[in-house]
């Protein structure tokens, strides 16, 4: 499984945001510009409390069958896989989105002496926010899954059946 980068999330943040910045001055040229719901940075945050959640249990999970604690309940490495692909579509959706939304708060800066488009710029600050914590979130789900790198198969000293 590949690993995430930032550069590709941060790349999609900013083409996210630039496209939308874009589209809500011309949106906003033609008539009246879609609202940024109240649910976006609430569901968001909620994807990030699940990611978190999981990471810290499995976390706490592969420390205690290393420790060999005799209570310690295995780790299935297919849940594992699908833990880290569900954060990795996270992450990547949370770029877009917090870009998206991003992009949408930088053109409604310009008009925060309006009360309807101030709490909508707050609403999307708070996406925005709720779209890192999303990625940080996957990201350290993704270092908790990561498999330690197998040092016998590396430095070719294997154990080789003898002649």
């Amino acid at each position: 499984m590949r690993e995430l980068h930032i550069r590709v999330l941060a790349g999609v943040f900013v083409v996210a945001g630039v496209l939308s910045w874009a589209g809500a001055r011309l949106w906003n040229s033609i008539g009246t510009l879609p609202s940024v719901p109240l649910a976006a940075p609430i569901v968001l945050a909620l994807i990030a409390v699940v990611l978190l959640s999981t990471a810290l249990s499995l976390r706490a999970r592969l420390k205690a069958q290393r420790e060999r604690r005799p209570e310690a309940k295995g780790v299935d490495p297919l849940m594992a896989a699908r833990a880290v692909v569900f954060g990795q579509a996270s992450a990547l959706v949370a770029a877009l989105v917090a870009g998206m939304y991003g992009g949408t708060g930088v053109f409604l800066l310009e008009s925060l002496d309006i009360p309807a488009r101030r709490d909508q710029a707050i609403y999307a600050g708070f996406s925005v926010l709720a779209g890192i914590a999303v990625i940080a979130s996957a990201l350290f789900l993704e270092h908790v899954c990561k498999l330690p790198e197998d040092d016998d198969d590396h430095n070719g000293t294997g154990a080789a059946p003898a002649a």
